[in-house]
C-alpha cells in the first residue's frame, strides 16, 4: 500500500457521458482510478458542489453563451453550462466509482459568487477550499492525482499542491481533459514546469 495520498478529482456524473459538462472519454478513467484506490491507504476525493445560480454558469449571465469568457472580480471566468448543482444527480460521484470506506470528500465551488477549480484554493487564489487542511492533518507530503478534467480542476489542484510544497504526480491514464483550443497540452506544460511528475 502506498504511503502517498491519492487525490481523486471530480469524477461526477455531470462530467461523464450524458452529463451537463461531459469530458470526452471520462468513463475510461474509472477502472484505472478504482484500481489505484485499492493500492492507497489514504484517499481524498474532491467534489464540485455548486449552489443554483452559481456565478460560473452561463445561465447566470444574460446573453452570454456557454464557454464564453467574462471578467469577474476574481479574474477571467469561463462560463459553463449549469453543472454539479448541490444535491442533484449530476453532482453525485459516478456510480461505478468504488469510493473506499474512510475516504474524505472535499467539496468545492460551494460559494455562489466565486468558482473553485482547485481543491486547495478558490479562484481568488487566496480563500482555502479545504484540501490542504485535510492533508496537513494527515501529515501528507506526497500526492498522486487522477480525475477530471486534466486541463482545469486537475491542473489547478496540481499547481496549488506544488506551490504549497507537496510532491505531486499526475497519473495520465487516470485523467481526461476537455482540451479546448490546445488547453490540454498547455496544462501538461504548466504542470511539468512547476515540477509535477507525469505518471
Amino acid at each position: 500500500m502506498s504511503t502517498a495520498v491519492l487525490v481523486v478529482v471530480d469524477i461526477q456524473n455531470d462530467f461523464c457521458a450524458g452529463g451537463a459538462l461531459a469530458v470526452p472519454e471520462a468513463e475510461a478513467v474509472i477502472p484505472v482510478v478504482n484500481g489505484l484506490m485499492r493500492d492507497f491507504q489514504r484517499v481524498v476525493l474532491t467534489q464540485d458542489w455548486h449552489p443554483p445560480g452559481h456565478v460560473s454558469f452561463a445561465s447566470s449571465h444574460s446573453g452570454q453563451p456557454a464557454f464564453s469568457q467574462v471578467i469577474l472580480p476574481t479574474g477571467d471566468q469561463v462560463l459553463w453550462p449549469d453543472h454539479c448543482v448541490q444535491g442533484t444527480p449530476g453532482a453525485a460521484f459516478h456510480p461505478d466509482l468504488a469510493v473506499p470506506d474512510g475516504a474524505t470528500v472535499v467539496r468545492k465551488g460551494v460559494h455562489g459568487q466565486i468558482d473553485s477549480y482547485s481543491g486547495f484554493f478558490e479562484n481568488d487564489r487566496r480563500t482555502p477550499v479545504g484540501l490542504d487542511a485535510v492533508l496537513r492533518a494527515d501529515g501528507a507530503g506526497e500526492l498522486v492525482l487522477v480525475g477530471l478534467a486534466t486541463d482545469f480542476c486537475v491542473l489547478h489542484t496540481a499547481l496549488d499542491a506544488r506551490a504549497l510544497g507537496y510532491s505531486v504526480t499526475v497519473i495520465e491514464r487516470g485523467c481526461r481533459g476537455i482540451d479546448r483550443d490546445g488547453s490540454l497540452a498547455r496544462a501538461w506544460s504548466h504542470m511539468e514546469a512547476a515540477g509535477v511528475c507525469r505518471g
